[in-house]
């Protein structure tokens, strides 16, 4: 049934004051946008991208969408967030590193900028409906009694569910937060589920928002942002159960099926050669604990895409998931970090149990909320709510196959990452099931968003001039055109830093010297041609020191606070 001629012609006139006051155009036919992220994946962890994790809901996406084999992050999480958010690199955003500012340098604020605006602040003001479920991390203040300016609903957010800060407990995370309130798992009285685990509360409450959406007139913006799979290995015994002894074959093994999956799936040149394998099956000591790392991880991964399947579910049931354009992406390489692999956790005495309303305040907790100690260390058994274990650095190269190096460095392993794209009423229907070999980066998506909204990205918002947009929209891919990118994509992170252009890139570590690789012949990076080609460094690293100069990256080194600064 229609709705009453006064009610259309309500809605009408208030989508034009929204037009009128914002300066924003807006035309007619426009996708709601389901931006999804993961957190300390690898590039092959998908089962669509050679993994042998169970990830049906995402590969289905992909089998019908588009899957780009060179899409890149920002190598870590809250630069990533930054530059995804807004469409500028982390620096111009103000986040070039984490969230510990650095005096007197803006692209190392540690707080999101307000000379960048977000997708949700610019699809709200054309019109759209923006949710947010998931990690925020982009902001320096996490205390809800002071400034909380740069949290998810100050930044464009209708709803939001949520923690501010960055990692925790899968089972009892701290700083989650409702608006801009914080709850426990225990208290929220708007989600009671029989057993909390944070991936199953992300997706729920994304689902939620759907159902409660009062809008459905409007589009919708959402951006589902996951802890999973990053530290501590929190699964459950559901899923842990489906990965019982599959890993106990070691790393040589899981990583040479991969590479023979990425080959047959067209997304590794075999002419490519295969980086090393990193650790020694045969000399590692507690193999049962090392296998049970990284069946929690790949339980923890299988987790999250049982809820992303969930959200399509609801979108199909409201008829909505034709029109909607989803995301999948991740944040940045799987992790070489130590996290919970060096030792025993010192803890209180005797904790006792937290009451409903005492939050847990630290995301390396010492007690869980039933008042059992966190254990770390070799021999402790991932999983359940008393543990704190990360995976570590040669689950992480078998994770980033067939790349090098790892979350912090931007060589591929770090910066590397699946983008699914699936849109039915907006992806060609030749272009559906096929790899895209355009290179594309995180400053694409906002150009994405913009494009396909029919909304004018702002030259000022709430009276502060905003930064130009840095990327290209993905939807001339989408249509099987070439995404005309004029300007190379750059990086850098804690000194670590590249360029590629066209086929070449250029990278580097922090201190150390140009590396040059051709990605079309060797994009594992284990040919250096930087002696081979030193016109081309030149080149190359000078278009680097320009970009650096605009893009309040310098001076190098300075994301160290001052008790690392070398004579200081």
């Amino acid at each position: 049934m229609m709705p009453p001629f006064s009610s259309l012609v309500q809605r009408s006139l208030t989508l034009l004051a929204v037009l009128f006051t914002s300066g924003i155009a807006v035309s007619a036919e426009r996708p709601n946008i389901l931006l999804i992220m993961s957190d300390d994946m690898g590039f092959s962890d998908l089962g669509c991208y050679g993994g042998e994790i169970q990830t049906p809901n995402l590969d289905a996406l992909a089998k019908d969408g588009i899957r780009f084999t060179q899409f890149y992050n920002a190598s870590r999480c809250c630069p990533t967030r930054a530059s995804l958010l807004t469409g500028l690199y982390p620096h111009q955003a103000g986040v070039g590193h984490m969230i510990r500012p650095v005096k007197n340098y803006p692209g190392y604020a540690g707080d999101l900028s307000r000379e960048a605006v977000t997708i949700a602040e610019v699809l709200k003001a054309g019109g759209y409906r923006t949710y947010m479920s998931g990690k925020w991390h982009i902001s320096k203040n996490h205390d809800p009694k002071q400034d909380t300016s740069n949290w998810p609903v100050q930044r464009g957010f209708e709803k939001f569910y949520g923690t501010i800060q960055g990692f925790g407990s899968f089972y009892d995370p701290a700083s989650l937060c409702r608006q801009n309130t914080y709850i426990t798992p225990v208290n929220d009285p708007e989600y009671k589920p029989e057993q909390f685990f944070y991936t199953d509360a992300i997706n729920d409450n994304a689902v939620r928002f759907l159902q409660q959406d009062a809008g459905k007139d409007k589009p919708f913006f959402m951006y589902v942002a996951h802890t999973a799979a990053h530290w501590p290995l929190h699964a459950l015994e559901k899923d842990l159960a489906k990965y019982k002894g599959k890993f106990d074959g070691g790393y040589d093994e899981i990583r040479q099926a991969r590479v023979e999956r990425l080959q047959k799936l067209g997304l590794m040149d075999p002419k490519w050669k295969t980086t090393p394998t990193i650790g020694e099956w045969d000399s590692v000591k507690r193999k049962n604990w090392e296998s049970r790392c990284m069946e929690a991880y790949a339980a923890m991964i299988d987790n999250m895409d049982q809820g992303i399947g969930r959200i399509v579910d609801q979108l199909k049931k409201d008829g909505r998931f034709e029109n909607t354009l989803i995301l999948f992406l991740q944040d940045n390489g799987a992790c070489a970090e130590r996290m919970g692999r060096q030792g025993p956790h010192k803890v209180p005495e005797n904790p006792k149990p937290m009451g409903p309303n005492e939050l847990q305040t630290r995301p390396v907790p010492d007690q869980t909320r039933d008042g059992r100690p966190v254990r770390m260390g070799p021999g402790v058994m991932a999983g359940p709510a008393d543990t704190y274990v990360g995976y570590g650095e040669a689950w992480a190269n078998v994770a980033n196959t067939p790349f090098r190096e790892y979350k912090h460095w931007v060589h591929e392993g770090g910066i590397s990452t699946p983008l699914i794209a699936h849109w039915p009423a907006g992806i060609s229907a030749r272009q559906r099931g096929k790899l895209e070999d355009q290179p594309g980066h995180l400053i694409d998506i906002m150009a994405t968003c913009v494009d396909l909204s029919r909304v004018t990205y702002p030259k000022e918002f709430n009276g502060n001039k905003i930064k130009p947009m840095e990327g290209v929209s993905l939807d001339n891919a989408f249509k099987g055109r070439s995404l005309k990118r004029k300007n190379p994509l750059y990086w850098e992170h804690e000194g670590n830093r590249a360029i590629r252009d066209g086929k070449w890139k250029l990278v580097a570590m922090e201190d150390q010297p140009w590396e040059l690789y051709d990605m079309e012949k060797d994009r594992t990076e284990m040919n250096n041609l930087a002696a081979r080609e030193p016109k081309k460094v030149e080149n190359l690293s000078r278009e680097w020191d320009a970009w650096a100069e605009r893009a309040d990256v310098l001076p190098l080194g300075a994301y160290k606070p001052a008790y690392r600064t070398p004579g200081k």
